[in-house]
């Protein structure tokens, strides 16, 4: 299996053009472009863009792409978040666009069934990336938000890694549909 990893501006249509263009076979599909425009969000172009490139975008690639999917028996692995299941005062349009991420995941496992495609969503917790370096770097927050995980620590991003793989893979050929929180128990706790 080869590898293809394409950096893209998922706002620009030209650029979701070349992403479809560039495939002629598709395995697995992981849609995982994000942001978090934080307060920018309460302003309607900051929630459109963030609705563009968290939902849009997936929507318009995985549909695009769903025939090569059915080809190979292939798998969506969507990202959504906690947020999917929280309301953000500071991120309004991050959560509304992950928690329409949870919904449409579901739709596509259950249209796409019979054509052989698997979709699925991972919803990570506290993750060790740049979207959250200002979260560590406060370090009142930060334990704040360590005191309320029950594993007391936060993620590595290769252990979200794992679980898309996980979801790609034959191991996971019953998977459909699910919506799996790596998050250390953060919703549960």
């Amino acid at each position: 299996m080869e590898d293809l990893f394409i950096q893209a501006d998922l706002t620009n249509q030209r650029d979701r053009d070349a992403i479809v263009s560039q495939v002629d076979r598709l395995d697995a599909l992981v849609n995982c472009a994000g942001v978090n425009l934080q307060e920018k969000e309460w302003e309607l172009a900051g929630f459109e863009k963030s609705m563009a490139i968290n939902c849009t975008a997936v929507f318009e690639l995985s549909t695009r792409l769903s025939s090569l999917l059915a080809d190979s028996g292939g798998a969506i692995i969507n990202i959504a978040s906690m947020w999917s299941y929280f309301g953000s005062p500071k991120s309004p349009g991050y959560g509304a666009s992950k928690g329409a991420i949870v919904s449409l995941t579901k739709a596509m496992a259950v249209a796409w069934a019979e054509k052989g495609v698997r979709t699925n969503a991972v919803a990570p917790g506290w993750v060790k990336t740049n979207m959250t370096m200002a979260a560590r770097a406060d370090l009142n927050r930060a334990e704040q938000i360590t005191s309320r995980i029950p594993m007391k620590r936060w993620a590595d991003p290769e252990e979200i890694a794992s679980v898309i793989y996980f979801l790609a893979s034959d191991a996971a050929s019953y998977v459909n549909g699910a919506i799996i929180p790596v998050d250390g128990g953060y919703m549960v706790g």
